[in-house]
């Protein structure tokens, strides 16, 4: 008998390291599938805030749950790549970060939603109730002409609408923080136009709620 239960043990052990094995791929953020439009693989990437990479880093888990969360992202990062037309899509950690140029979402110093960007929201409120173990995180960037109050309260203002247009599509309130970093997270210099563009921007981290990252603190 102690025989067979040590036989049953090591079999349940070998399972286990075979599925952490094969599932740790996407579980380190890779991207299979070539052919996927926008999505980068971004280990190490810094073409976004820190905000959003703490989010996702409070949430991550190792082991094999870990990586079942991993390849669940890789899945929901292809969609949105897929469903989402001029945002770039990202895969962190055992999260996603989707970034929109301000200008996509917002006319110049409003936080009234342009009518285009209806549709990748809904995309957005979608994906969260497709995969309802994730949560998101909305932060919102400005470059740094004015002052930096009013880059703040910009940035809080459109994270926010953006965040509400979400909960109206029927996902929980409690889902969705929001964060406004004004001109404080650059992607780029702010010494030209170009640069100024790159960081007027709406950032968002998707993450899994089994983790630790949550609205406090933001």
């Amino acid at each position: 008998m102690r025989r067979s239960v040590v036989g049953v043990l090591a079999f349940v052990a070998l399972v286990a390291l075979v599925l952490a094995f094969v599932l740790n791929g996407p579980a380190q953020g890779a991207i299979a599938g070539a052919g996927t439009r926008g999505v980068a693989d971004t280990a190490g990437d810094t073409a976004t805030g820190s905000t959003v990479h703490a989010a996702i880093s409070g949430a991550a888990r190792g082991g094999v749950a870990g990586a079942v969360i991993g390849h669940q992202m890789d899945r929901q990062a292809h969609e949105l790549a897929d469903d989402l037309a001029g945002a770039t899509v990202q895969r962190i950690g055992e999260g996603i970060t989707v970034t929109f140029p301000a200008g996509l979402l917002f006319g110049f110093g409003s936080d009234h939603l342009r009518s285009a960007a209806s549709d990748n929201l809904r995309e957005l409120a979608a994906s969260l109730k497709r995969y309802p173990i994730t949560r998101m995180l909305i932060v919102g960037h400005t470059d740094s002409d004015g002052s930096a109050r009013y880059n703040r309260d910009l940035s809080n203002r459109r994270a926010a609408a953006a965040a509400n247009f979400i909960t109206g599509e029927g996902v929980d309130r409690a889902r969705i923080a929001t964060a406004g970093r004004g001109a404080t997270e650059p992607i780029a210099t702010n010494d030209s136009d170009d640069g100024r563009r790159q960081n007027r921007r709406v950032e968002i981290a998707i993450y899994t709620n089994a983790g630790s990252g949550s609205s406090s603190g933001y």
